[in-house]
C-alpha cells in the first residue's frame, strides 16, 4: 500500500508542471487584455478570450490547490506504513472538522481516494487544454 500511496503523490506533484502552465498563459491573458490601455486598438473578441482565459486558469487555479494538497496528505500519509490506519482515522476527522469532508466519505478504501485524486488532477489538465485551445483560437482570430 505504501508504494501505491508514493505512486499517486508522485503522480499528483506533477500538477505542479501543470499550474505553471496555466500560470503563464493567465499571464498572457492580462497582458493582451491590457494592451487597450497601453495604446493597442481595443477588440471585443479579444477582451472576451482574455477573460475566458482568466476565468479558466483561475478554475485551473482552484483544482492546483486541491492537487497540491491532496499530493502533500498521500506523501505524509505513505511514510506511516503500518499506522496507515488509525492516522486516515485521524485525517479523517480533521478533515471533518475543518469541514472539508462530509462524515459519508469518512473511511474510504485508499483505493477509492486515489482515483478520486487522480480525478482532480484530470479536472485540473482538462482546464490547461482548454486555455491551450482559448489561446490557439486567439491566434486563429487574430491571425486568419
Amino acid at each position: 500500500m505504501q508504494a501505491d500511496l508514493l505512486l499517486v503523490a508522485a503522480l499528483l506533484r506533477r500538477g505542479r508542471s501543470l499550474d505553471h502552465c496555466s500560470s503563464a498563459l493567465s499571464v498572457v491573458a492580462m497582458v493582451f487584455g491590457l494592451a487597450p490601455w497601453l495604446g493597442a486598438p481595443p477588440s471585443l473578441i479579444l477582451a472576451l478570450l482574455c477573460a475566458s482565459l482568466l476565468i479558466v486558469g483561475l478554475t485551473e487555479k482552484y483544482w492546483a490547490l486541491r492537487v497540491a494538497l491532496d499530493a502533500e496528505l498521500f506523501q505524509r500519509l505513505a511514510e506511516f506504513g503500518d499506522q496507515l490506519d488509525s492516522q486516515t482515522h485521524v485525517l479523517d476527522q480533521a478533515l471533518q472538522k475543518l469541514g472539508l469532508q462530509n462524515a459519508q466519505q469518512a473511511g474510504r478504501d485508499w483505493s477509492l481516494r486515489a482515483q478520486g485524486a487522480l480525478g482532480l488532477l484530470r479536472k485540473q489538465a482538462l482546464c490547461l487544454l482548454l486555455q491551450i485551445f482559448i489561446v490557439a483560437l486567439g491566434f486563429f482570430i487574430v491571425f486568419a
